[in-house]
Order: C-alpha cells, then structure tokens, then sequence
C-alpha cells in the first residue's frame, strides 16, 4: 500500500509577500526589491519536501508528495524574485498565458516559455515504448510552432500573403499543431484524457501532412488546395477517435490523406 499526495501551493506569492513584511518587521538586511536574501533557501526548503519514500515498518510501503507550487507575480512579469527563485529549484515551469485564455484556447499554457527538464531522463523510456520517432516528432513539432512565432512578427507587418508557400505551410502545419493537439475540452471525456500512444499518433498525423505537402510543393501543387483537402478536416477531428480503434481511424485517415495529396499533385502537373 502506497500513500500519494500532491500538494498544491496556490498561495506561494502571497506567503512570500508575507515573508518581506516579516523580514522588514524583523529589521532584517533587504535583498533584490525588499524580499529577505534567505527568500530563495526558504522556497527551496518548502519544494524539498516533495520525493518519493520508502516508508518504515513491516511492510513493504512507498509513498510520494507532489509540490505544485502557483506563482502569480504582478503583471505577469515573471522576472520578480519569486518566479525567478522558484524557476530556480523546480524542473518543470507551466506558464499560464492569458492571451490564449482570451482567445479560448484550454489549457492555457504557453508552449514556447513552459519547459521540463526531465525530457533527457524520459527520453530512454520513451523510446523503448515508441520507438526513436517520439522524441524526433516531439522536437519537430517545438521547432515548427517556433517558426510560427518567428513568421507572426511578419505576418502582422506585412500581412500573411507575402509568405511563400513553404512558410504558409507552416502557419497552417503550426495551427494545426495547436488546435486539432494542443488545445483540450475537459468536458469531453474522449479529449479530456488521452494515452500517451494515441498523442503520439495523432502528432505523427499532422506531421506526416507537413511533410507530404512539402513534398507536393516540390512537384508544384497549389497549396490552396492541399489545404483544402477533405483529410485535413478530419485530422482536426481526429482527437475525437474512441480510444479502442483510433489506430485503424488514424491509418484510414493517413491514407486518404496521401491519395487526395497525389491527386492535387497529379492535377497540378496536368495544369
């Protein structure tokens, strides 16, 4: 019998906030914007806390205590001491963004500023599960919604039309990426929660569409119309499957997906 606790410390910023008053109180010597110097120790202290355990006695008993701790700093400039120390001691940082709350798209995080550094130590584990094109999909998709965000800058000077084609494709790739994978309904029980085998599936999906239409590019198809192909909608509701026979709803989709991209290309080239 194990015991497993999270613990969820939503009121980091104001136990700190309490923490300088304490400190100006005490008279004590102030550090970086009246915050005590010990404020990082403390932090590191409460996060300590957090492991895996053999408990004592006749049994055989393991438990574990997770520490969520939630920094809301002013602004949301994470800069301040807090976020700062605390993005210190944690190997994990989700960055809760509201311009995607406003935009509706949940859950929230930012892609680009949240990290983990237990990716080198999962990475034997996911590929003895996937295989080595896991991570390889995983790095690619980062790299594509980078580029996006790099090609926003530029789309919002000059408008999307003076793209090329390849960086069109990787709007649209990128868009994919974060609504039809990124984006969850938890009132939805088939998107609320999905294995690790169906994510990396659907993933693979919409990468194997970017590269198809490169290549379709290549042999110079119309984008307009490898955008408009009817396996792209059902990509985008190809996170719905049921988790029983998304497999053969995902092999049904590939297919159809390569026909319909030969037959631009063929159409292209009969032009």
């Amino acid at each position: 019998m194990g015991y497993d606790v999270a613990v969820l410390a939503d009121s980091t910023s104001r136990w700190a906030e309490a923490l300088r008053e304490m400190s100006g109180r005490l008279e004590e010597m102030p550090g970086e914007e009246g915050y005590p110097a010990y404020l990082a120790s403390r932090l590191a202290q409460f996060y300590e806390r957090a492991g895996v355990v053999q408990c004592l006695g006749s049994e055989d008993r393991r438990g574990s205590v997770t520490a969520i701790g939630a920094v809301s700093p002013p602004g949301g400039d994470i800069s301040e001491p807090v976020s700062q120390a605390t993005m210190r001691i944690v190997k994990v940082f989700w960055a809760l963004d509201s311009s995607l709350a406003y935009a509706r798209h949940f859950p929230a995080i930012n892609w680009l500023t949240s990290y983990s550094l237990y990716m080198d130590t999962l990475r034997a584990w996911y590929t003895e599960q996937f295989g080595e094109k896991y991570m390889k999909n995983r790095e690619k998709a980062m790299h594509i919604l980078q580029e996006e965000s790099e090609l926003q800058e530029i789309v919002r000077l000059v408008g999307q039309d003076s793209l090329s084609p390849a960086d069109r494709l990787t709007m649209e790739t990128a868009k994919m990426i974060r609504e039809d994978f990124l984006q969850q309904n938890a009132f939805v029980d088939e998107d609320a929660f999905s294995s690790y085998a169906k994510q990396y599936r659907l993933l693979d999906m919409v990468l194997a569409y970017d590269v198809l239409c490169r290549e379709a590019l290549e042999k110079r198809a119309d984008l307009d119309a490898l955008i408009a192909i009817p396996a792209r909608e059902k990509i985008g509701r190809a996170k719905m499957a049921d988790a029983k026979t998304f497999g053969d709803d995902y092999d049904a989709i590939l297919a159809e997906m390569k026909q319909q991209i030969e037959d631009v290309i063929a159409g292209g080239e009969e032009e």
